[in-house]
């Protein structure tokens, strides 16, 4: 594998965009794709933590700048059956909870959730569904997106790139500075109570 190259991203989510949305829709569709995932919300950290296509995908907030640009580092990917000891990391220096009692050396994908994350009173499993338009403009990537968080709708535009001036430059280019920055899992702890963990 090659060095990984963290990007640096811009979000926001609400109900309508206005001008940035018209001005990101006046390019050309790159792609478009529709996912259904599940992320674990901790109570006692904020790692991003998700589970797609059998994988257990967990993404690290490496530093925010002066504009507070995130910059999101893959920390680690997990293939189902998950094996104790992989949980045991999981639970004591992601999720920041107390290490479950085991009954088995590996758990498959329902076990996982059902026996282990489920029982946790300090962990939330959120459904969530994505359908991404994905554009490039002057180089980044840029996205709106149709979600739900356990059925509930939102909405959601991005804009990423390694190099943050150039993020910076598009936001302004598409008039949505203004906006706040809010990433995925500030998004949906918001949307199910739990507050954001300092």
């Amino acid at each position: 594998m090659g060095e990984i190259i963290p990007r640096w991203e811009w979000r926001t989510f609400g109900s309508a965009f206005g001008e940035g949305e018209s001005r990101i829709k006046a390019h050309e569709l790159g792609t478009f794709k529709k996912s259904s995932e599940k992320y674990i919300l901790s109570k006692n950290s904020n790692e991003n933590c998700k589970i797609r296509d059998d994988l257990m995908d967990i993404k690290s907030l490496r530093q925010i700048n002066a504009d507070k640009l995130e910059q999101w580092y893959p920390t680690m990917k997990l293939s189902f059956p998950l094996k104790k000891g992989d949980i045991e990391n999981l639970f004591k220096n992601f999720f920041k909870v107390a290490v479950p009692k085991f009954e088995r050396d590996e758990y498959t994908y329902d076990q996982y959730l059902d026996e282990l994350v489920s029982k946790c009173g300090d962990l939330v499993i959120v459904d969530v569904y994505k359908e991404r338009s994905i554009y490039t403009i002057d180089e980044a990537t840029v996205e709106i997106a149709e979600t739900k968080f356990n059925g509930i709708p939102n909405r959601t535009i991005c804009v990423e790139h390694i190099d943050p001036a150039l993020v910076m430059k598009v936001v302004k280019e598409l008039g949505v500075e203004g906006c706040p920055n809010i990433n995925y899992l500030k998004a949906m702890k918001q949307a199910v109570g739990m507050p954001m963990w300092v």
